[in-house]
């Protein structure tokens, strides 16, 4: 299946997906949410500014607290990844 995605545009981190999208609409901090998932606030800062990947164990996390799964968000990670090499 081809993406909608302009090929010259850099995929979008799993950050800021969390940070644009998940967290305003949670209505959470930064620190309830990283507390809820299970995550350290400095993980999660790293994560939100894009500063660090996604890791497996993290995507499962996030999965298993936002009812998704963890295989879109490492997909997610992964076009970044391809697209930074």
């Amino acid at each position: 299946m081809k993406s909608l995605r302009d090929p010259r545009r850099r995929p979008t981190h799993p950050g800021a997906i969390l940070r644009e999208d998940i967290l305003p609409e949670l209505r959470l901090s930064e620190a309830e949410f990283a507390e809820r998932v299970g995550i350290s606030q400095q993980l999660l800062s790293d994560l939100l500014h894009e500063k660090c990947a996604l890791s497996p164990d993290t995507a499962s996390l996030l999965a298993l607290y936002l009812k998704t799964t963890s295989e879109s968000w490492l997909l997610m990670q992964a076009d970044v990844d391809d697209w930074e090499r």
